[in-house]
């Protein structure tokens, strides 16, 4: 049976990645942009799935923002639309997609959280405030329908060789940034995606309720 994955935020980088190797593996993928399904409106997304022609058997949250600002110059605009994008959209991604996975008894929930969800950095409250929210998500969307062959996990990427990294740190930057890194190299998309596949395929039987960190070992330090 082919199984059909909604994936957000699949136009580039690690989303990106993941749509293609899925999509390798036999998995028919469905990837809205944001004209099909504004994840900052609630009423776009429920009018997106209401819409779609069949089940779907895998979610991947993959979208995320990110705006860094101090704490105290944080705007306001800034606080809601990144606990939109980040929180409340995969949230209501799960409680209108879940309902058919426990009907079939078979579902696949992957939420790409963020090294910065356990460790910090200056600038990234509310983004890692959000990633924070989203693993514990996580563990209890797991644990509600475990009973029905439902698994749910997320994928904490730490620093990642992607188009947007790249145009946010120079060369020079971003060798100092994997000197940092026990490994001492930035992650490849493919990397992250094929951790993505597995926790996403019927290969994975058992693990649910995790998020696993796929940063290098830059979080043991």
């Amino acid at each position: 049976m082919q199984r059909t994955a909604l994936i957000t935020g699949a136009a580039r980088g690690i989303g990106l990645a993941i749509a293609e190797l899925f999509r390798q593996e036999g998995i028919r993928v469905i990837a809205p942009a944001r004209g099909d399904m504004d994840l900052a409106s609630p009423d776009s997304i429920q009018k997106y799935v209401a819409n779609l022609p069949g089940p779907v058997h895998i979610l991947v949250n993959n979208a995320g923002i990110n705006p860094i600002s101090p704490l105290t110059m944080l705007q306001d605009r800034d606080i809601e639309e990144t606990l939109q994008v980040n929180l409340r959209a995969p949230l209501l991604l799960m409680r209108l997609l879940l309902p058919g996975m426990v009907e079939n008894r078979y579902g696949r929930v992957l939420n790409i959280s963020s090294i910065w969800s356990q460790v910090a950095k200056p600038g990234r409250g509310i983004y890692a405030a959000t990633k924070s929210a989203l693993n514990a998500l996580t563990r209890t969307a797991a644990v509600e329908v475990a009973p029905y062959q439902v698994l749910v996990n997320a994928l904490a990427p730490g620093f990642v060789n992607t188009e947007l990294t790249r145009k946010n740190n120079s060369p020079e930057e971003l060798a100092k940034i994997a000197q940092g890194l026990p490994l001492q190299r930035l992650a490849d998309p493919g990397e992250i995606a094929e951790l993505a596949y597995f926790l996403c395929s019927d290969k994975n039987t058992f693990m649910t309720g995790q998020t696993l960190f796929a940063d290098g070992g830059f979080t043991c330090l």
